[in-house]
């Protein structure tokens, strides 16, 4: 059974997605070229893997790159609100430029939590990049670190989606398009 038939309707193409993350490559490398001490990338798992892989390769800088887990959602398709870590960092980000990998802010939980756990761990700065932004659902507004910077994908619609990365139960996440999932897939 092909998993396009399970959506609804192709919001970003693969190649709409590729072309606007090199864009966003090419802004990060230009905000950090400067910097003596390159920032560390952390992808916020899993959802945000696709991204950060295609992301860092549109880097020209000397990065390091880590993982860490908030979860949020469990199998719903909404946000629980209470965000916890269940796999942290493993490198030292003392006084480090950190740049938070997302593949969707909406309620902002998620986020300002992250942002939180990196500032006790000392990061001099904390920017977050997500691939999609749906301001629509913020219900938290958070407060980056130091000179941090919010750079963002595309705006996305208060729909379902899924694609690139992200999921409805652990599926989809290999579709290489952003797309609504049809209802009776999810409810």
């Amino acid at each position: 059974m092909s998993l396009d038939k399970h959506i609804e309707k192709v919001l970003l193409s693969a190649e709409v997605i590729a072309e606007r993350v090199a864009q966003l490559g090419s802004e990060i490398t230009s905000e950090f070229s400067g910097d003596s001490d390159p920032p560390v990338f952390v992808g916020v798992a899993t959802g945000a893997c696709l991204f950060l892989a295609d992301l860092v390769r549109r880097i020209d800088l000397p990065i390091s790159i880590d993982f860490i887990r908030a979860d949020s959602y469990g199998s719903g398709t909404v946000s629980n609100g209470s965000p916890r870590i269940s796999f942290d960092l493993k490198l030292d980000i003392t006084n480090k430029h950190v740049v938070l990998v997302e593949d969707i802010v909406d309620t902002g939980n998620t986020v300002s939590c992250l942002i939180e756990h990196m500032t006790l761990k000392k990061a001099s700065s904390v920017s977050v990049c997500t691939f999609l932004d749906k301001p629509s659902r913020r219900k938290v507004y958070f407060k980056l670190v130091g000179d941090g910077k919010f750079y963002s994908g595309f705006e996305c619609p208060d729909e379902f989606v899924v694609g690139y990365g992200m999921d409805f139960a652990e599926q989809y996440r290999n579709l290489p398009y952003i797309g609504v999932l049809k209802p009776e897939y999810y409810m």
